[in-house]
């Protein structure tokens, strides 16, 4: 499809989409459910929920409903010390990042990553500077597919929903978008498959965000790296 030739700004999930923290959640997950006396989850178990909550991964993993309040305290108290080192960002990154920008758009990230996590990955690979906004689960009420985390990124930004971009690797990214007015591109870097998205409104479907400035008509992509 043709993108939107209105796009001011490009926000952006983080998990699978601009880079691979699942060897440090899996550890997490696993760290807080032995914690409850709980038998730690399959490394394939768990990968699927990366981007839901944590009480919906531990609601997920376990079929067990309300999610205590320990697993989050666990699982934070566990990621504080690991999450940094065992997070890596998708190596065309960068290069993309440089080629929006210099195309005059904003950024931002919208995540059920904590922001400050999220903020300290993009400041080891100096790149922080070049994300106007970054939103977590802690910085909202309400975690996606509400579009409280979009809706308030785009307030920041002083941009119309008409005028923005999300891009995200699940359903749940496909659905706060919808949810809150914006075009949405899906990237096939996480395990969800492109078939997931065809019931969801959704501009484009690219194969890793380093398509994306060559769908948006800058320069060409970046190939898949």
């Amino acid at each position: 499809m043709t993108p939107p030739v209105s796009v001011e700004a490009i926000l952006f999930d983080f998990d699978y989409t601009l880079g691979d923290s699942s060897a440090g959640i899996v550890a997490c997950v696993n760290h807080a459910l032995v914690r409850l006396g709980r038998e730690p989850a399959s490394t394939g178990a768990i990968l699927p929920t990366i981007g839901l909550t944590l009480e919906e991964i531990y609601e997920r993993l376990t079929g067990d409903a309300p999610a205590p309040p320990a697993f989050r305290t666990c699982f934070v108290e566990r990621a504080d010390r690991i999450m940094l080192d065992a997070t890596v960002l998708y190596p065309e990154v960068p290069g993309v990042v440089a080629r929006l920008r210099r195309a005059g758009l904003q950024l931002g990230v919208v995540t059920t990553k904590y922001a400050r996590r999220v903020e300290a990955i993009l400041d080891r690979a100096d790149l922080r500077d070049a994300f106007a906004v970054v939103i977590g689960s802690d910085s909202v009420p309400v975690s996606k597919p509400d579009p409280a985390g979009l809706l308030a990124a785009l307030a920041r930004l002083g941009v119309d929903a008409a005028r923005g971009l999300y891009v995200g690797d699940s359903v749940v990214d496909a659905e706060a978008a919808r949810r809150a007015g914006v075009s949405f591109v899906a990237v096939l870097s996480g395990p969800t498959p492109a078939t997931a998205f065809a019931a969801h409104p959704t501009a484009e479907v690219l194969d890793r965000v380093a398509a994306l400035p060559g769908w948006l008509g800058l320069d060409g992509d970046l190939g898949g790296s």
